[in-house]
């Protein structure tokens, strides 16, 4: 009876011990993750759905730079869904994730899950979408969206030389970057009394209900010049819409997706803004990498990348979401 108190003692010392090694780790931010059968540490990467070519991009770009840097990576998408972003992320802590790279499902609604995983002492690192809190993911790596939507509209104003009327398809409501880009758009675009906004719906970031809603706005605008779009796959789109209803417009997107890139060229779109999202994903990786090595990324926590505009004059030098 005395050897079996004895070994209870024993176990629950150890026990012990290794939580609080375990709450140091998690307290300096250098928390080790777990080890998959590879012996490596795990990231996982934690996108929209992948039916977007801009989210794709960002998720295979973190998981290239992740495997170069000696990770496994779990790749999984939350569908714009925050409870099931919420199920991954305790997905991801169940594996031991040693880090979360994040393009969240909404602004408000993922703070709660980013705040677990940082009690859990595995660090979050967002790119593309920021949250509505700061000190609990480690880096918040965006697209300059107030910068590119300004180049964007400025190059949208220079095409219809200050005058015409035009539609303006928005982004899905809930995300944060769809109000700052409009916002972005109509600073610019609201300086130019005889530009004329004759029609402005959300198509929710889609290809088909951008077309859908064109093609009914249309209707009551056929003599529209130009539609600017809150990004590519709604571009796109639209430029589908005009082209069966035969409306000769010219259209401008957001993104630098390699369809628009190619529609450019084409000629059927005449623009685009590219945010680098390839160059932003391994951003998130490498910082990742140095936090989990260092305890620190040597940055800021909230970081911001200027997009650049896309035209037929410079569109052979873009890849895919980056210059070549």
């Amino acid at each position: 009876m005395a050897g079996t108190f004895r070994m209870k003692m024993v176990w629950t010392f150890a026990l012990c011990a290794a939580l609080s090694l375990c709450a140091a780790g998690a307290f300096t931010g250098c928390a080790s993750g777990s080890k998959g059968k590879t012996g490596k540490k795990l990231i996982a990467v934690v996108t929209p759905s992948h039916d977007n070519p801009f989210f794709k991009a960002e998720a295979d770009a973190a998981a290239d730079e992740a495997r170069k840097l000696g990770y496994d990576v779990l790749v999984n998408t939350h569908d714009d869904d925050a409870h099931k972003q919420d199920e991954l992320f305790d997905m991801a802590i169940a594996n031991g994730a040693a880090a979360i790279v994040l393009d969240n499902a909404g602004a408000d609604a993922s703070v709660a899950a980013v705040r677990k995983a940082k009690a859990a002492g595995v660090p979050s690192f967002l790119i593309d979408r920021e949250i509505n809190a700061t000190g609990i993911a480690v880096a918040q790596i965006v697209s300059n969206n107030y910068q590119g939507a300004s180049v964007g509209a400025q190059e949208f104003v220079r095409l219809l030389h200050e005058k015409g009327s035009y539609i303006e398809l928005l982004g899905r409501e809930s995300d944060t970057n769809a109000g700052i880009r409009t916002r972005g758009f109509h600073d610019v675009l609201d300086k130019y009394p005889d530009l004329k906004p004759v029609g402005k719906q959300s198509a929710n970031w889609s290809q088909t209900e951008a077309f859908q809603k064109m093609e009914t706005m249309l209707q009551a605008n056929a003599r529209i010049q130009g539609v600017i779009a809150g990004n590519d796959t709604m571009a796109l789109g639209a430029a589908a819409a005009l082209k069966a209803s035969g409306v000769k417009a010219l259209v401008v997107g957001f993104d630098g997706s390699p369809d628009v890139i190619a529609a450019i060229q084409a000629g059927d779109i005449q623009a685009t803004v590219l945010q680098p999202a390839a160059r932003i994903a391994r951003l998130a990786v490498e910082q990742a990498h140095r936090y989990l090595t260092t305890g620190s990324t040597g940055v800021p926590e909230k970081q911001s990348i200027d997009c650049e505009l896309v035209t037929r004059d410079n569109a052979a030098q873009f890849g895919v979401f980056a210059r070549k």
